[in-house]
């Protein structure tokens, strides 16, 4: 009888975020940062290109580790057709939240599964409904000021002080919003025979 180790999981993210929701599962794995062009298309729809993107990262990293079971996985902010991402300056921060304030944004989260080897291909999307309070110069000031939220799509971090910038939340994959919609990645992990607590099912 040939003992086959578990296949190795990679996590095609640099981001602290995914790493840390990920990590929750209680499964070793590793990340690598995929090399990939995230410009989106000619009037692409944010879940179209959160899809895209997520499988792009996925087949990127296991390209280079084909035995490996490796996550991709992206979000894209979408307000009225608008598509926001990471702001990256205190600036363009302000000019997002202004323009969000009152207003119902969808995040757009993405998470493919890609295992070279074995032809495995799969992704799905998770929406996440969030409507915001109507935000005062000073409210938005003071928290930017506070959190610092530029590497987060939306310059909102719900599971940080952005939290009370929110009137609500609809989901159905409660962490999608964080960057990884979890229910989703194991059950796509379990798909790929990834054994979660030692059993797929």
């Amino acid at each position: 009888m040939t003992y086959q180790l578990p296949r190795p999981l990679i996590l095609a993210s640099s981001s602290v975020y995914r790493q840390q929701l990920l990590s929750r599962l209680r499964y070793p794995f590793s990340s690598v940062v995929p090399n990939i062009d995230e410009t989106p298309k000619v009037n692409e729809p944010a879940s179209t290109l959160a899809l895209r993107l997520a499988l792009e990262k996925a087949l990127a990293v296991s390209a280079h580790h084909p035995r490996s079971v490796v996550i991709g996985s992206d979000q894209v902010a979408d307000l009225n057709g608008t598509l926001l991402g990471k702001p990256g300056t205190h600036q363009r921060a302000i000019e997002q939240l202004t323009q969000m304030s009152g207003q119902t944004v969808l995040f757009q989260t993405a998470v493919a599964v890609v295992c070279q080897q074995t032809h495995f291909v799969q992704q799905e999307l998770a929406t996440v409904s969030v409507t915001f309070k109507c935000l005062s110069p000073e409210l938005i000031e003071s928290y930017l000021r506070a959190e610092m939220p530029y590497d987060c799509a939306g310059s909102a971090k719900s599971e940080g002080l952005g939290i009370m910038l929110l009137e609500r939340i609809d989901s159905d994959d409660p962490t999608a919003l964080i960057g990884l919609p979890l229910i989703r990645t194991c059950r796509l992990l379990s798909l790929a025979g990834i054994a979660l607590l030692g059993a797929s099912s």
